[in-house]
């Protein structure tokens, strides 16, 4: 499954996921209006990941938009050449930067938990061993990737996701 990213340089390289992905060889940089007709973890996505984009995902890959959440408003999303634009559902961050905020994954995170959510758990987990805290996303987000990954289209994934955050308010 290709793994791709922009990078909009945001990011402290040190504790950046995507870069340092990209410098073990298992995520490649794009520039700004390379044509990519894959799944896109995007803000602009209409529809949730699911395992209904599994097809898309292994014929076309992944790419996510590395770049910080307080400056979104500066990705020129309109110049992206992009195919298929998907939103997560709830998952929870254990990255340094954001851990326990909800929703506030890393590149990182979010490939992986696309890729388990998508069938493709051997690659969600060898993304995260990169990371001496990889294995910990998996473990604060069993119930939750399990269930979505249970799930036969984004519909079914957003109606989970709200049952489940209905029972834990």
């Amino acid at each position: 499954v290709p793994l791709r990213m922009w990078d909009f340089l945001q990011c402290d390289p040190k504790r950046c996921t995507g870069q340092r992905l990209s410098r073990r060889g298992l995520m490649q940089a794009m520039s700004l209006k390379q044509p990519f007709k894959g799944l896109v973890l995007s803000p602009n996505g209409k529809k949730s990941v699911s395992p209904a984009d599994g097809l898309i995902l292994a014929s076309s890959g992944l790419s996510v938009i590395d770049c910080s959440w307080a400056r979104l408003d500066e990705i020129p999303f309109k110049q992206m050449k992009s195919g298929e634009h998907r939103l997560l559902p709830f998952l929870v961050a254990v990255n340094p930067v954001n851990y326990g905020k909800p929703s506030k994954l890393s590149c990182a995170e979010a490939a992986a938990a696309t890729l388990f959510i998508c069938g493709r758990e051997d690659i969600a987990r060898r993304v995260m061993s990169e990371f001496g805290w990889g294995e910990e996303f998996f473990k604060v987000n069993s119930e939750l990737l399990d269930m979505y990954a249970s799930c036969s289209d984004s519909v079914e994934v957003v109606e989970k996701q709200n049952e489940w955050l209905l029972k834990v308010e």
